[in-house]
């Protein structure tokens, strides 16, 4: 079941955050306020989601696991960004 719920995580952040923010308080406990969680929404879903996981579960942001799992998070997310010019076809 976890694994299930990584890859559903995975492959769909922008929903799966959407339905934390309209069916928890998982988001509000880890953002004051609606600004950082919505351009996370557009930009870097799942590293919102990491970011609130990390706080929600009270573990150091600092601490080298952490942050490198943090940090994985982004370029997952700007990946999906990035080079998206050059697979296309003229």
């Amino acid at each position: 079941m976890p694994c299930l719920l990584l890859i559903i995580v995975l492959g769909f952040p922008r929903v799966v955050l959407a339905l934390m923010f309209l069916f928890s308080n998982y988001l509000g406990r880890a953002y004051n306020g609606l600004l950082i969680p919505l351009l996370g929404f557009i930009f870097l879903p799942l590293t919102t989601i990491v970011y609130a996981w990390l706080v929600n579960s009270h573990m150091p942001l600092t601490d080298g696991f952490n942050v490198l799992i943090l940090i994985l998070a982004v370029l997952i997310d700007a990946g999906g960004h990035g080079f998206g010019w050059r697979n296309r076809r003229w």
